[in-house]
């Protein structure tokens, strides 16, 4: 018989500290999923989808699942099924002044996407999105919606003033919420 590291003749363990024990296996929590939503060629529409480029730019590949989710598709129900955490980044009618950042959490979340007016070009999607991740009960815990007001929305691959500065503040409040669910 050959014996292993951690094993006697008789197939039990050793007690102890001996080396070559090996510690139990505890699997990594899921990594926040953040979704950039939008069209990069329709100028303040693509704000989303900018945003999710910049946070992967400064935070790096491995602080969280950052996904270009574009102008939508069910296939994204995969990414949404693999994760506790999603953020959602996307340009919407706050009825605001351009470039007026918005966070809503959870139930908050469902409300602005549930309301009557429609707020975002990709709002139903989402929606269908959303319901298709609840019916398979995968719906993330902790989910969110960073929404940036935009001034326009017509062919240009450059964002409007107010929401290019607007970015920078949206990647804090995007940052701070992705280390407070680290952390909670």
């Amino acid at each position: 018989m050959t014996l292993g590291i951690a094993q006697d003749g008789n197939e039990s363990s050793q007690s102890g500290n001996a080396v070559g024990i090996a510690a139990p296996v505890r699997s990594a929590p899921p990594t926040a999923l953040v979704l950039g939503l939008g069209n990069v060629l329709l100028s303040d529409d693509g704000a989303g989808v900018k945003l999710v480029e910049r946070l992967r730019s400064e935070l790096g590949a491995d602080a969280a699942n950052f996904v270009d989710g574009g102008t939508l598709s069910f296939s994204l129900l995969s990414y949404i099924e693999s994760t506790d955490s999603m953020l959602v980044v996307d340009a919407a009618e706050l009825e605001a002044v351009p470039g007026t950042v918005s966070l809503f959490e959870g139930i908050a979340m469902d409300r602005f996407l549930a309301s009557v007016r429609r707020r975002t070009v990709h709002e139903v999607g989402l929606i269908d999105l959303l319901d298709m991740a609840r019916l398979q009960g995968c719906l993330p815990s902790r989910r969110a919606l960073l929404c940036i007001q935009p001034s326009r929305i017509e062919w240009s691959e450059t964002l409007s003033a107010p929401v290019a500065q607007a970015l920078p503040a949206a990647g804090w409040q995007a940052q701070a919420l992705l280390q407070r669910w680290r952390i909670t």
